[in-house]
């Protein structure tokens, strides 16, 4: 039995639908799968649907933006309650942020002489956590760029004339967020930011788990994070980071988590009762 843990929909910068989706997961042969959507958990109702449809388990999660000591990092919420008060209010908050940050990007932009609209970003995003890779399709429907790359590359790239800083809560914040919503806490994709002593300061603060197998990850590096998570008492996690077709290709299937490690995650939850109050955190 396996599973994968990192997943997208169009509910932030995925192209699948929840129901593609699931489709896609029952394809692969996966037994269980976790939508990890940006800032919302608009699609777990439908992909919920969907996956007790097709015979699959369903995780519902979410991936926060969080900032550490100033490096930007992404934490994976799972088993979250969907109608928490708290955490509803909090993801409204960063979807209205999301929403501004489209409109500095655009600004920038149009400051450069590339004459996109706010409203075409909207329109292709069609949802309610819009991001780059939302710019970048405008980018290139509208005819300004010929691909997803070159969008990234020429515009949108830290250092680019249309980056905008993302509104993040610290690291403490976002895992007692997820904690206080009943669910558990995981590091995603930690290969990517280059700076292994984070997982060792998260871990002090109750993260949960740790993203160890992902498609940007190779056998080497996973080894690594694999030592790191069992030397940490980290659950080792895996997802394929799958965003539809937003990236040339579904990448659902390339990473397929062995259930056991599953229900070692799952098994973190009884571990502490849910935060009274969870302190506010202010966007930067």
């Amino acid at each position: 039995m396996f599973a994968d843990l990192h997943l997208h929909t169009n509910f932030s910068d995925g192209t699948f639908t929840p129901e593609e989706l699931a489709a896609r997961a029952a394809e692969q042969g996966l037994q269980a799968v976790a939508l990890t959507d940006h800032d919302t958990v608009g699609g777990c109702p439908r992909m919920a649907e969907a996956c007790a449809q097709g015979g699959l388990e369903f995780i519902p999660g979410a991936e926060l933006t969080a900032d550490h000591f100033g490096k930007e990092v992404h934490i994976l919420g799972y088993w979250l309650d969907t109608d928490s008060p708290a955490l509803l209010s909090r993801l409204a908050g960063f979807q209205a942020v999301r929403a501004q940050r489209i409109r500095d990007m655009v600004q920038r932009l149009n400051r450069k002489g590339v004459a996109l609209s706010s409203e075409a970003v909207f329109q292709v995003a069609q949802c309610q956590s819009p991001g780059r890779p939302h710019v970048a399709r405008a980018l290139v429907e509208g005819g300004f760029c010929r691909d997803y790359d070159e969008a990234f590359e020429k515009f949108l790239k830290k250092g680019r004339a249309g980056w905008v800083p993302k509104a993040k809560m610290e690291t403490k914040t976002a895992i007692e967020l997820i904690h206080a919503a009943g669910g558990v806490a995981v590091l995603a994709h930690p290969g990517l930011y280059r700076d292994d002593s984070i997982i060792r300061e998260m871990a002090e603060h109750q993260l949960d788990g740790l993203e160890c197998w992902h498609t940007k990850h190779n056998a080497e590096v996973s080894r690594n994070y694999v030592q790191k998570a069992e030397a940490l008492g980290l659950v080792p996690t895996g997802g394929s980071d799958c965003h539809g077709m937003a990236k040339g290709e579904p990448l659902i299937g390339r990473v397929r988590l062995p259930y056991a490690n599953v229900s070692a995650l799952k098994a973190r939850r009884p571990r502490r009762e849910p935060a009274a109050n969870v302190p506010s955190a202010s966007a930067n």
